[in-house]
């Protein structure tokens, strides 16, 4: 098959299947990491290492799904289609690792408090940690139905899925690293 064609489906068309199995699992994400917010039970565990490497360990990952995210819609733009799914599947699987990675530091750091003056750089942190959790907490089922439509070959509706999921998780995954970035300074090591 020459990569300019569409890729054949992998799974078969089931709405009805995809779309329980879509909220139950973007319910539940949602539920433990709010559930986590107001709850850490491993928080001041000695591990042997900062657990806040989790965090840069985050901040890369979420920065390579957004260079991965350009690099799929260059290919898809390019009718590189083949590219394009594995593009995006590496990207899901990374935002996978993510999501364990965040819960993990979640469960064992405590929260960390922005340190620096309330300026402008503080407001302009705030309006980015505040519209990047915003977004994150509904990115989810825009990925997982759109990944959806395309892994069962429904390329019309996936298209049009894309036109919201990929400004979306693109706009998540850079924040991210920004949030990461802004914060950093403030963490204490936990040894």
């Amino acid at each position: 098959m020459a990569n300019s064609e569409f890729p054949k489906p992998v799974l078969k068309q089931n709405d009805k299947q995809a779309n329980i199995l879509i909220w139950i699992v973007s319910i539940v994400v949602c539920s433990i990491v709010a559930f986590l917010t107001n709850f850490k039970p491993l928080t001041g565990l000695n591990l042997g290492f900062n657990v806040h490497l989790l965090a840069l360990f985050n901040a890369v990952v979420n920065g390579t799904v957004s260079v991965l995210l350009i690099c799929a819609l260059l290919a898809v733009k390019n009718k590189q289609y083949i590219l394009h799914k594995k593009i995006m599947l590496v990207a899901m699987v990374l935002s996978s690792l993510f999501l364990v990675s965040y819960i993990g530091h979640h469960l064992l750091a405590n929260e960390t408090k922005y340190g620096g003056a309330h300026d402008g750089v503080y407001f302009l942190y705030l309006f980015i940690l505040i519209t990047h959790i915003m977004l994150a907490t509904i990115i989810l089922p825009f990925i997982l139905f759109t990944a959806y439509r395309g892994l069962s070959g429904e390329f019309d509706k996936h298209r049009k899925l894309v036109r919201y999921t990929f400004p979306l998780w693109l706009y998540v995954s850079v924040t991210g690293v920004l949030v990461y970035l802004f914060i950093s300074p403030y963490y204490i090591p936990h040894l």
